[in-house]
């Protein structure tokens, strides 16, 4: 069984999804492709949904409510991925940009050691069914701009915004000049 909890964030309700093997879900209610996402991962785990508790979500909550009050960086959560190879690649990608800071979707394909796999990335980067814990919102495009987020683009400004006040970091074109 895939244990599944709601829980209510400054960004709105989230989705909490958890086996023994660790977190595996944790988005937005609202997103259009939730039930895509968790199809998927029923079907690669091999378990369905229920409601009910487990004892991932009582870390998953403490952490989150810190990152929400700018006091936590980094998660320190069993992560349970379920996507393709190449998904996990770039989930786990994601994991190495920065707080505070953002890269493109053509510098997420560098690191993984394929820059014409920007669409690729970009797919998988939509895939991601943990959010802020996998930053998926630290990519942007490569002029800057803020492209497509599962929880929508005025959510992704708002995470972005939060991680620049508290990292000390000071304006989205600062952090895109960084990330170069």
């Amino acid at each position: 069984m895939i244990c599944l909890k709601n829980i209510k964030t400054p960004v709105g309700v989230m989705r909490m999804g958890a086996t023994d093997e660790g977190i595996c879900l944790f988005d937005f209610q609202y997103r259009r492709s939730i039930d895509t996402i968790m199809k998927r991962i029923e079907t690669l785990s091999g378990d369905k949904f229920a409601e009910a508790d487990h004892p991932h979500f009582q870390p998953l909550q403490e952490q989150i409510g810190e990152y929400f009050a700018g006091t936590r960086r980094e998660f320190s959560l069993p992560l349970y991925l379920l996507g393709t190879p190449f998904q996990k690649s770039v989930w786990q990608g994601l994991q190495h940009i920065p707080y505070g800071e953002t890269r493109s979707y053509k510098q997420q394909s560098i690191f993984l050691g394929n820059e014409s796999a920007i669409r690729a990335v970009a797919s998988a980067n939509g895939e991601n069914g943990i959010a802020i814990i996998i930053p998926c919102h630290r990519v942007i495009g490569t002029n800057g701009s803020l492209t497509g987020y599962g929880g929508g683009l005025r959510i992704k400004e708002w995470l972005l915004s939060h991680e620049r006040r508290h990292s000390g970091k000071t304006g989205q074109a600062e952090l895109f000049e960084q990330s170069e």
